[in-house]
This record gives C-alpha cells, sequence and structure tokens, in this order.
C-alpha cells in the first residue's frame, strides 16, 4: 500500500489445527503455473508473536483485545483504520511496527513449509502478506524461510486483503494468470482475496477451525498443514500437488 502496514493481529491464540482433510482431490488433477503463500500462519506460526503485540499495543489506545477478534489476515493500517480516528492512525501504526520488528526471533516455520518451498524452487512461486515489507523480510529471516523469487507485501498495493491486489500482483510478477495458480491460506479473508483474484485455493487448519474452513466457499480444499502434501514440478515448469510426503 500507499501506507507502511505491520500484519494483522490471529482471531486467536488457540491451535485449531485438525488432522482431517477435505477436498483435496479437487486439486490433485490440476497443473499450476504458479504457488502463492500466505506468509503468517501458514508458512510461520506468528501466532504467539502477533498476540504478544497487539496485547501490548492496545491498551495504549483504549482498545479491548475483544474488537481484534476475526481481523486476521487484514494489514495493520487497515484495522487501525476501523478503530482509531484518523488523527491517531500514523503513530499508532508505528507504534504496532516497532513492535512486532522487535518480537521476531522465537517464530518457528510451519510443518511442511520449508519443504514444499523447497519442491518448488524450479517453479514460479510467491509469497504475499499482509505484513510490510521490512517486517516481512525481517520473519523470513529469522526463520530461515526459503525465500521466493517473488515476495509481495502490504507496502506493494494500494488495496490489501481480503482486495484481491496482493495476489493479482504477486500472478502478474510471476508471469502467471491468477486464474491458473493455486493460493494457500490459512485465514477467511485471505480466501476471500484469493478467490477474488480468480484463483484456486488451498486452505490449512493452523489458525482457523477445520469446521469454518470447511464451510467457507472460498476454500477449494482444506488440510491441516503443508505437511499433509507434497509438490512437484512437471518438464514444462508446470507445478502438480498429491497428498503427503514423497
Amino acid at each position: 500500500m500507499t501506507h507502511p502496514h505491520a500484519s494483522s493481529p490471529v482471531p486467536n491464540a488457540t491451535s485449531t489445527a485438525s488432522s482431517q482433510v477435505h477436498g483435496l482431490d479437487l486439486l490433485e488433477g490440476r497443473r499450476f503455473a504458479a504457488v502463492l503463500f500466505d506468509l503468517d500462519g501458514t508458512l510461520i506460526d506468528s501466532t504467539a508473536a502477533i498476540a504478544r503485540c497487539w496485547a501490548a499495543w492496545a491498551p495504549t489506545y483504549g482498545i479491548e483485545l475483544s474488537r481484534l477478534r476475526g481481523l486476521h489476515g487484514i494489514p495493520a493500517r487497515g484495522i487501525i483504520e476501523r478503530l482509531l480516528t484518523e488523527d491517531r492512525r500514523d503513530e499508532a501504526e508505528q507504534h504496532i511496527r516497532r513492535l512486532e520488528l522487535d518480537d521476531v526471533s522465537e517464530i518457528p516455520t510451519l510443518p511442511g513449509a520449508v519443504a514444499a518451498l523447497e519442491a518448488l524452487a524450479g517453479a514460479r512461486h510467491a509469497i504475499a502478506t499482509s505484513c510490510t515489507d521490512d517486517l516481512a523480510q525481517a520473519r523470513i529471516g529469522a526463520t530461515g524461510l526459503p525465500r521466493p523469487p517473488v515476495v509481495i507485501t502490504a507496502s506493494d498495493v494500494a488495496r490489501g486483503k481480503p482486495a484481491p491486489d496482493p495476489y493479482l500482483l504477486a500472478a502478474e510478477r510471476l508471469g502467471a494468470d491468477p486464474r491458473d495458480c493455486l493460493v494457500v491460506e490459512d485465514a477467511p479473508l485471505g480466501l476471500e482475496s484469493a478467490r477474488a483474484a480468480g484463483c484456486a485455493t488451498l486452505a490449512v487448519t493452523t489458525t482457523t477451525a477445520y469446521d469454518q474452513l470447511v464451510a467457507d466457499p472460498n476454500a477449494d480444499a482444506v488440510i491441516p498443514d503443508l505437511a499433509a502434501v507434497h509438490f512437484s514440478v512437471t518438464g514444462d515448469g508446470r507445478v502438480r500437488l498429491a497428498p503427503g510426503r514423497p
């Protein structure tokens, strides 16, 4: 965006992971031009760090934590615009950015994330995140996550998720038709963004309950995490996925 953004709060700090799989057979037969990943809650487990930061931020502005629930996936600027008057927004955004940049050292990768990115080294793939560029780079660097050729952050788009802009720009930079891309997301608002961009979607139950994602019309398939699938690259550089590890 033209404004800087920090990442957005998670709906809660409890685990919602499920071992169940739904609808994966609908995606197995496809060969995708590119795979686009969300970052927080999809590739890395920043749930606790994000919750800590927003819990420290909220009392400064008289905000009840309950007002932040359900907003996971929205850039911080969008959240702050919902909560504070215009004269307080810039300072409040700088505050949450400072808190989050100082809290990246204990963020682990999620199961299957590193293997997925390594498997896609010969294919078009990207990260599209609601983080600012500096925060995204800090989290990717701190976790040791393999860096895709394209990383789209909230700093790059005029409208963040749930608008389609992040995934449209990721596809454009990869030279792929968004209708020929697979998006991996953990949040309903991120899935809404992906669907608005025309992408196929694979939801992970790392931050959102299985039943909620299965009922979400924007989720084509639901898995517990990326360890439940493996990616392979065809001779022409397209991507296939299959259940389990290779």
